[in-house]
């Protein structure tokens, strides 16, 4: 399918470029979360941790097309302190009704991306239809092309029709 929206919450830029490369890759279209109240220097780092450590969810505004207008979303953020960005958390908590199939991508320096699947599983109600994640280095030397690829092909398989094959001798037509 290629009726899939890519969100995008990025602090540095890093999680931005991951986006930009997948929408590039697969055609699709992206959306980006913005803090009301950006995050600048030494305080603004402090303000990620605190965020993290107690899963706040700060002030946000969406800039994208409704995400129930489409069949999935990727979600792309960064991984702060293991866990989800608090940006990308204030999306999926005002969003979650309205969110189709999620998948998950996250940006991170080593660890933490199945406590970000996790924590939109938690907040959604159901688990992603995808997870995967890719390394800042990954993203700055460039050998996260061909996994995002891989990523893209993976959530357009997902979301394909998908009909169900079943041995004649199940079928309940075959009497």
């Amino acid at each position: 399918m290629n009726n899939v929206l890519v969100i995008v919450y990025s602090y540095t830029g890093t999680s931005r470029r991951v986006a930009e490369l997948l929408c590039s890759q697969q055609n699709w279209q992206l959306a980006s979360i913005i803090e009301t109240r950006p995050r600048a220097g030494g305080l603004g780092s402090l303000r990620c941790v605190i965020d993290s450590l107690l899963r706040r969810e700060p002030a946000i505004r969406y800039d994208g097309p409704p995400p129930g207008d489409f069949d999935a979303v990727v979600l792309v953020s960064p991984i702060w302190m293991l866990q989800l960005a608090g940006p990308m958390r204030s999306f999926v908590a005002r969003q979650r009704a309205r969110l189709p199939d999620v998948a998950v991508l996250s940006v991170m320096g080593g660890q933490g991306a199945p406590n970000a699947a996790a924590e939109v599983a938690r907040i959604v109600g159901r688990a992603p239809i995808l997870s995967s994640s890719v390394t800042m280095r990954e993203v700055d030397d460039g050998s996260c092309a061909a996994r995002l690829q891989a990523f893209g092909n993976a959530v357009r398989e997902a979301e394909g029709p998908q009909a169900v094959v079943r041995p004649v001798t199940l079928s309940p037509q075959s009497s």
